[in-house]
């Protein structure tokens, strides 16, 4: 049964229609792991780390498609709260011509200037060249990646989340063949991990295309439209926190690597990457619930329904914080089977990565309230709050952290500093929660 984006709604409800989300979000985590497990154990922690040291720089430029599907899908759902379904559809179109647009800008940029950069983000003899395969490969896919990541939001507010999720297991199953296929089979070795991503990428971002450029039975389709200068503007600025997330986390994660490399050599950087990997897919939940509730949050708060915003905030509170306790007792439980998975060949390794992993999963239990928090703002059409909230936890707080604990702790001090961030970070969230209470009318 259809849910419409205007009904009431109670946690059945509310899980029912995120749910699709959640789980696509967690499957396109999952196949974006699979990269990692093939090259880890098939061709070896050098190239692992390459992949690891590149990638950063490649979710830097994707980050605008999350900003354009975050930002835009907050002022479409706004729109269609407000009842005007052909605005909607312009600003809707527009935002897509825009990607497209970027991304061969982008794509032309990234590929000149990939070499330089694999050297600056710690790149050496060893890994230089594994980094500059993988992520040339990778930008060539760089349109239909900034698709994939908008039209991960725009599904929801066309409220059709099964079709996103569809395609995610499509593309997810494309990236696990062919990897089996480039690297196990063929032995393509990084090259072919490359090429499996960037096909499973064309899918993500291809058919989505096509079935919003087509006639489909939501209200949204791709159209002729005229430029809104006013439109473009007001989503790069709701989804800035977005955008801001996920540069700041890339740009972290390079420091994450220098310091690792600092302390303990490529090996901190190889458990680095399997932290991250886990941390994407047990993040998913909460993204998965942001990214599927915000149409909610957006539509009700254009068609100024007060009852139902304070229903939503209540609820999503709560379920954030059961699936805080749940997934950091999965992580705390797991932590060596997870490390085994990915570098079962070196028991000192293993070791160090399970250790890594417990420490670094205790902020799932504070993570969720923040991304949820950013998230809530956003979807209210208020970037400026959310992007505060996401440049604090991501970017300034976990700067500091990495850098002053390990004085301290040592490497223990780098597993940490996440957790210090996002415990930073919870109060501002909770300020800015009760600062606009009344000016929303959510509580």
């Amino acid at each position: 049964m259809n849910i419409s984006l205007s009904e009431h709604f109670d946690y059945k409800k509310l899980l029912r229609f995120s749910m699709p989300t959640i789980a696509m979000l967690i499957f396109t985590s999952i196949y974006g792991v699979i990269d990692g497990l093939f090259v880890s154990n098939v061709v070896g922690s050098d190239a692992f780390a390459s992949v690891n040291l590149i990638m950063p720089f490649v979710m830097v430029l994707g980050s605008l498609g999350f900003m354009i599907g975050t930002g835009g899908g907050a002022l479409v759902s706004k729109i269609l709260g407000e009842g005007d379904e052909k605005k909607a559809n312009e600003v809707f179109s527009i935002l897509t011509y825009f990607l497209i647009f970027m991304g061969v800008i982008l794509t032309i940029l990234g590929i000149l200037f990939t070499e330089p950069i694999a050297k600056a983000l710690g790149a050496d003899e060893v890994t230089l060249s594994n980094c500059v395969i993988y992520g040339r490969v990778l930008l060539i896919s760089l349109i239909p990646f900034f698709l994939n990541n908008s039209f991960q939001s725009f599904f929801v507010v066309a409220e059709k989340p099964m079709i996103g999720l569809a395609i995610s297991i499509v593309a997810g199953i494309v990236n696990i063949v062919f990897d089996f296929l480039f690297v196990y089979v063929w032995q393509m070795e990084v090259f072919g991990a490359a090429v499996a991503t960037g096909l499973s990428q064309l899918i993500g971002g291809g058919l989505p295309l096509i079935y919003f450029y087509r006639k489909n039975p939501t209200k949204l389709r791709l159209g002729k439209a005229p430029f809104d200068g006013k439109a473009l503007w007001q989503s790069c600025i709701n989804g800035s926190s977005e955008m801001l997330t996920n540069v700041s986390m890339s740009l972290v994660n390079m420091l994450y690597n220098l310091q690792l490399m600092k302390f303990v050599g490529a090996d901190g950087v190889v458990a680095y990457g399997v932290i991250m990997y886990i941390f994407f897919i047990f993040t998913g939940m909460y993204n998965g619930y942001a990214i599927g509730t915000a149409p909610i949050i957006s539509y009700h708060y254009g068609a100024q329904n007060t009852e139902e915003l304070k229903s939503l905030y209540k609820k999503s509170l709560m379920l954030v914080g059961i699936g805080a306790i749940i997934m950091t007792l999965l992580a705390q439980l797991s932590s060596g089977m997870l490390a085994g998975i990915f570098v079962s060949y070196d028991p000192e390794l293993v070791q160090m990565t399970t250790t890594a992993i417990q420490l670094f999963s205790l902020s799932y239990l504070l993570s969720g309230f923040n991304i949820f928090a950013s998230s809530f703002f956003t979807a209210l059409n208020n970037g400026g709050v959310s992007a505060c909230i996401s440049f604090l936890r991501t970017l300034v707080f976990q700067i500091i952290t990495i850098f002053v604990l390990p004085i301290f702790f040592q490497v223990y001090g780098i597993w940490l500093a996440v957790v210090a961030a996002e415990f930073l970070a919870l109060f501002v969230s909770i300020i800015c929660f009760q600062r606009n209470r009344k000016k929303y009318a959510y509580a």
